[in-house]
C-alpha cells in the first residue's frame, strides 16, 4: 500500500471479549504473505517458489493481490485470459499440497458502481469473476478497497455482504471473505477518538464473518504496540487483522529492507497477520522468515534471534557477511513511512566515538578500530558478489557495489584526516576522496544504504576536510 494512492501454540494471547480481557493460548491463525505491492508484479516462479518457501516456515496464508495486475485492479470486471488462468490454478493446486491457503484478491475500488443498473451489473462481475475463480480451485476471496480517491462505507460494506450471501455462501467449502477498507490505518479511521463517518458505515453494516484487515496506526509505521492494537479493536467495534508493510520498498526502491519485523503486539488475540513483501522475492524472505517466527509465537518472539536464525538457514557459509551487509540496511524511512530497525547501530556509534575523539586529539585507537570495521563491511560485500546465487546477487547488487563505494570513501576521507593530523600534505589524498564521493552521489538515486551510518559519515567527513 502507498500513502496517498500508497493470526495457535504455546503463547498467551489476551481476547477482548464483552469488555473484558481473557486469557488463550494461541499462536495466530492465519499468517502468511500478502503481494500487494505496486509496480512490477512477481513471475510464476516467484510465486511458485514464495508458496513453498511459506509452507516450509509454517505461514498458512498467501493472497494474490498484485497492485499492477489489470485483471486484479484495473480491468477486474474482465475475465482472465485462459493461460493466466491456468497459472492461478497451478499457484491454487500448488499451496494446497504445502499447507498454505491461496487467496485471491480483487480491488475493484478504482471505478465500482453500487447502486442502480450499473450497480447490479458490478455485483454479477464480481460474481463471475469469483465463479471462475472457484472452477480452478481457489477456495479463499478478499475484496480489496484500499488506495482508491472515493469513501462509501455503506456501499462497499452492502456489496461485501452481497457478495457473502448469494455468491460465496452457494459453496460449503469456501472460506470467510477478507476485505481491506478504504479507512485502513487508524490516523485515517479515527478523529478525535472516534470513528469517522466512513469506517463507522463500513465496520457497523459489514457482516462479523467477514475479516477486515488494517495496516495498524500508519500506512508504515513504527511498530504496533498491544495497548495500540487493543484501543483499535475497542474503537472499531470489531475484530482486526493486520497487514504489515515491512519488508515492502515499493515507495522507495532504491532501498532494501532486509531486517527483522519488530514491535508487533505479543499478548492481543490477533486473528491474522499478513506481511507485504519487496517487489525482490528472494530478499524478501530474510523478513518474512522472522516474521513466520512471530506469527508461531509472538510472546517468545525475539526479533535479533530470529533475523540471525533466518540469516543462517538461508545464507548459510556466508550469513555471516549477509549479517554484515543486511544490518546495514533495514529502516525504510521518509516523511510518512518509519519501520524497521536503524542502520548500522553499532558502525554508527564508533563513527561518532571517532568525532569525539578527534576533537579531543585523541581519535587514533578509535581510527583504527573503525578503520577495521569498515574494511570488514567492505570484505562482506566483495564476498556477497563473489558467491552469492544469481539471482540474489541480481536483487541486491546496486547496493553492495553502492556499499563498497560508500566505505571507499569513508577510508579516504580517514586518510586525508589523519594526514592532516599528522601535518602531511593532504592535496593529493584529498582529490582522492572527492572523487570517490562524487562516484558515490552518482548513485544515491538508484541504490540507497547505510543512509545514517556509512553514508552519512561521509558527508561528515567532506565537511571536515573543507569539501564542502
Amino acid at each position: 500500500m502507498k500513502k496517498g494512492a500508497a493470526v495457535v501454540s504455546g503463547c498467551l494471547a489476551v481476547f477482548l471479549m464483552a469488555g473484558r480481557a481473557e486469557v488463550s493460548a494461541a499462536p495466530i491463525p492465519l499468517r502468511g504473505v500478502v503481494e500487494g505491492f505496486y509496480g512490477t508484479p512477481w513471475s510464476q516462479e516467484d510465486r511458485e517458489d514464495m508458496i513453498r518457501f511459506c509452507g516450509g516456515q509454517g505461514l498458512n496464508a498467501y493472497i494474490y493481490a498484485p497492485k499492477d495486475d489489470p485483471y486484479h485492479r484495473a480491468r477486474w470486471r474482465e475475465p482472465y485470459p485462459e493461460e493466466k488462468l491456468s497459472k492461478l490454478a497451478s499457484l491454487s493446486k500448488l499451496a494446497k499440497t504445502q499447507g498454505v491457503r491461496f487467496i485471491f484478491a480483487i480491488s475493484p475500488g478504482l471505478d465500482i458502481r453500487f447502486s442502480g443498473y450499473q450497480g447490479f451489473m458490478d455485483r454479477l462481475a464480481m460474481q463471475k469473476k469469483i465463479e471462475a475463480m472457484y472452477r480452478v480451485g481457489v477456495r479463499d476471496f478478499a475484496i480489496f478497497f484500499d488506495d482508491i480517491p472515493e469513501k462509501n462505507g455503506k456501499g462497499q460494506a452492502d456489496f461485501l455482504n452481497w457478495i457473502e450471501a448469494n455468491v460465496l455462501r452457494k459453496y460449503p467449502d469456501v472460506n470467510p471473505l477478507i476485505t481491506v477498507p478504504t479507512e485502513y490505518f487508524r490516523a485515517d479511521m479515527v478523529r478525535e477518538g472516534t470513528l469517522t463517518d466512513y469506517s463507522r458505515d463500513f465496520s457497523s453494516r459489514l457482516n462479523r464473518d467477514v475479516l477486515v484487515l488494517y495496516t495498524g496506526d500508519a500506512v508504515v509505521g513504527d511498530g504496533l504496540s498491544d495497548a495500540q492494537y487493543r484501543e483499535m479493536i475497542r474503537i472499531y467495534g470489531r475484530s482486526l487483522g493486520v497487514w504489515w508493510n515491512y519488508p515492502v520498498s515499493d515507495y522507495k526502491e532504491s532501498k532494501l529492507a532486509l531486517g527483522p519485523v519488530e514491535k508487533l503486539p505479543t499478548m492481543s488475540s490477533l486473528p491474522a497477520i499478513f506481511f507485504n513483501p519487496m517487489k525482490y522475492e528472494t530478499l524478501s524472505r530474510i523478513a518474512l522468515a522472522t516474521g513466520a517466527a512471530y506469527a508461531k509465537d509472538p510472546e517468545q518472539y525475539i526479533p535479533q534471534r530470529a533475523w540471525e536464525a533466518a540469516l543462517s538457514e538461508q545464507y548459510g557459509p556466508l550469513a555471516e557477511a549477509m549479517q554484515q551487509f543486511a544490518g546495514q540496511s533495514q529502516r525504510m524511512e521518509n516523511d510518512w513511512a518509519h519501520v524497521g530497525r536503524p542502520d548500522g547501530p553499532v558502525l554508527r556509534r564508533m563513527m561518532d566515538s571517532y568525532w569525539k575523539e578527534i576533537d579531543c586529539r585523541e581519535g587514533e585507537a578509535s581510527q583504527e578500530s573503525l578503520r577495521a570495521e569498515l574494511l570488514g563491511l567492505r570484505h562482506a560485500s566483495s564476498r556477497l558478489l563473489d558467491g552469492l546465487p544469481a539471482a540474489t546477487r541480481k536483487e541486491c547488487e546496486p547496493q553492495l557495489k553502492q556499499l563498497i563505494r560508500i566505505v571507499d570513501a569513508d577510508l579516504a576521507g580517514l586518510d586525508v584526516l589523519a594526514a592532516k593530523g599528522q601535518g602531511r600534505d593532504t592535496a593529493s589524498l584529498l582529490r582522492i576522496f572527492r572523487t570517490r564521493c562524487e562516484e558515490v552521489r552518482r548513485y544515491d538515486g538508484t541504490a540507497l544504504i547505510a543512509e545514517k551510518s556509512a553514508r552519512r559519515f561521509m558527508d561528515e567527513l567532506f565537511e571536515r576536510t573543507g569539501g564542502m
